[in-house]
């Protein structure tokens, strides 16, 4: 499938997404009190060689380009990994997935804060309801270590979002993966040393699995977007949710209530609105652009 097409890519984020979800579905197989910070160690060193055959996308010349950046989304993402692990290990899969979906919410916050962006009504009516939804879904009787660390690895996401825009542009995806887990090679050695944890075969089953999953994702995704414009599409990656669920139901029987219900339509669906409306504009451009071009041809 080559993602050329609106209909290829979508199918494309449907499959990706639910290859995500088999990744936590690995997590969420571990048990509470799992050495996290070897799941971390773990993970790093299996997705740096999984890298390591598209070395030759790396740019050999310039190898540290921007490395105080690197360094810190890579940090900022080991943060991430260890929420998540938390938040999954203790919560059910979706309401753990529906949190994560506050990251777009907290990227429209934090570029108003760092790239002095403006948000339309549109934008501030989501970012609101977003973050009521999440009270909603988790409600203060409910609040939990385990429901911090869903909040904390949507941040996590959100702010590496947001730096990205700061990496060096000549770097492929693959170098900025490969310097991302570099960077933070040494901190998980020495947490993993410090936890004091006996190797587990579990752990390491787990870190196997959800990094060659979420690999998988991240090619979906990539081929998507490659050809197709990020608007027409985008509203697949929130099918994420619905694979939460039924992932959820099969293998931890766990069925969704009705605040999870309420607090998911309340963060995802002014989400899908902006990126009609997007979607709109653009369409109404294009049809401008064709009409006008038309007119300018014609004798």
């Amino acid at each position: 499938m080559s993602g050329k097409t609106v209909n290829s890519a979508i199918v494309l984020l449907i499959i990706g997404n639910a290859l995500a979800l088999i990744s936590d579905v690995f997590i969420k197989f571990l048990e509470q009190g799992a050495p996290v910070f070897q799941y971390a160690f773990m993970r790093c060193v299996i997705t740096l060689l999984v890298l390591l055959p598209f070395w030759r996308q790396i740019d050999t010349s310039q190898p540290f380009a921007g490395a105080r950046l690197h360094f810190i989304r890579g940090h900022v993402h080991l943060v991430g990994i260890i929420c998540m692990v938390y938040a999954l290990v203790a919560l059910p899969l979706a309401t753990a997935n529906a949190v994560f979906y506050v990251a777009p919410i907290l990227v429209m916050v934090l570029s108003v804060s760092f790239f002095g962006e403006r948000l339309t009504r549109l934008s501030l009516a989501a970012v609101i309801s977003g973050f009521a939804g999440i009270m909603v879904i988790l409600r203060p009787v409910d609040f939990s270590w385990a429901a911090l660390g869903a909040l904390g690895s949507a941040a996590a996401l959100a702010i590496n979002a947001v730096l990205v825009r700061k990496l060096p542009r000549q770097q492929s995806t693959v170098h900025k993966l490969f310097l991302n887990y570099l960077m933070i090679i040494p901190l998980c050695l020495a947490l993993a040393i410090w936890e004091g944890a006996a190797w587990s075969n579990a752990v390491f089953i787990s870190a196997v699995g959800s990094s060659l999953f979420i690999l998988g994702y991240n090619v979906c995704v990539l081929l998507a977007y490659k050809y197709v414009d990020a608007n027409q599409v985008t509203s697949a990656e929130y099918t994420g949710l619905i694979w939460a669920v039924i992932i959820g139901w099969i293998f931890f029987a766990e069925v969704p209530n009705f605040w999870f219900l309420a607090g998911s339509a309340m963060i995802v669906l002014p989400l899908l609105m902006i990126g009609l409306q997007q979607r709109r504009v653009r369409l109404r451009a294009t049809n401008h652009e064709l009409g006008d071009t038309r007119y300018h041809a014609s004798p």
